[in-house]
């Protein structure tokens, strides 16, 4: 991974948030925050609110590269990488594929599986799909939600028969197809990645009996223990989501979302390649662990779009 001490090394940058997906807000608020963080440091880093925004003052010549902190939708999967690839604008985060594939939670755990990387089993659901046979093989309980979407959106989780309609119902309002998950009962954790090596664990205990979007974003009460474990099974779930961060073709930084059963196997959920810089998200909390600061850390990231210009 490229270092570098003089801002003026990174050019002007844009630091891409806002747009239209369902994690507006959320990014709004990220964005803000890494802005915050590189001007900082000295960084000539100025916001930009949306894709069609960015390409025009690309256009102009006014930006030398991207912090893309573009949480959901065209920020994650694919679309705005590809387009800074055609124009050669450097950026954080992954590329074209890395973004695509992870921001389809199926496809993922398809090329998890191939790899023989561990995670939940599961049913795609299709439009006309019959949702009551897919929870019979999967087994009650089960986790209903859109394959394209992130921050818990749309997610319901599955006790009963008589609530999958209702699940189903719900997940249906976003783009894309369903996935049904088999339920992992245990603890919550994520590993953030930055350059490919995994920073400490951290487990999420929230208040409530799950780890939904008003946990993450709302309430004051959710405990984020870091490292998440101890000993062995900490450097076996750090060595987990690298490995999990490497078959999907990320590059840069992003998060590895995984469960850990009651008889201690690790099961990989998902990956986040934008993921939240708020005062409530995890990657902020996991350097911090190892003694890198906010605005380090913001650097650190826009770092890697070092790599990403050769």
């Amino acid at each position: 991974m490229t270092h570098v001490d003089d801002p003026r090394a990174f050019g002007r940058v844009a630091v891409l948030l806002g747009g239209t997906s369902s994690e507006r807000e959320v990014s709004l608020n990220s964005g803000s925050n890494v802005l915050d963080a590189l001007r900082a440091r000295g960084v000539d880093a100025q916001p930009v609110d949306g894709i069609p925004a960015l390409l025009v003052a690309l256009r102009e010549g006014r930006f030398d590269r991207v912090f893309n902190i573009l949480h959901g939708g065209d920020g994650e999967n694919g679309v705005l990488q590809g387009a800074l690839a055609a124009l050669g604008v450097p950026h954080t985060g992954s590329g074209v594929l890395g973004s695509a594939l992870t921001l389809d939670k199926i496809r993922t755990k398809q090329v998890w599986l191939a790899a023989g990387l561990p995670t939940p089993r599961f049913a795609r659901l299709v439009v006309g799909a019959d949702v009551r046979a897919a929870a019979a093989r999967l087994g009650l309980p089960v986790i209903v939600k859109p394959s394209c979407e992130g921050s818990s959106v749309g997610v319901s989780r599955v006790f009963a028969e008589a609530d999958l309609d209702a699940a189903v119902e719900l997940a249906a309002r976003y783009q894309g197809e369903l996935l049904m998950e088999e339920l992992i009962e245990g603890q919550e954790l994520t590993v953030a990645v930055l350059g490919g090596v995994a920073l400490p664990s951290i487990r999420i205990v929230p208040k409530g009996e799950y780890y939904d979007y008003h946990a993450k974003y709302v309430a004051e009460d959710t405990q984020y223990l870091c490292p998440g474990l101890d000993g062995e099974p900490e450097q076996q779930i750090g060595k987990l989501a690298e490995q999990a961060f490497k078959a999907a073709a990320c590059s840069g930084w992003a998060r590895v979302d995984v469960m850990r059963d009651r008889k201690g196997d690790f099961w990989l959920l998902e990956v986040n390649t934008a993921p939240g810089m708020t005062s409530h998200s995890l990657v902020p909390k996991a350097a911090a662990q190892v003694g890198i600061d906010f605005p380090s850390l913001c650097w650190r990231i826009l770092e890697t779009s070092l790599e990403c210009a050769k």
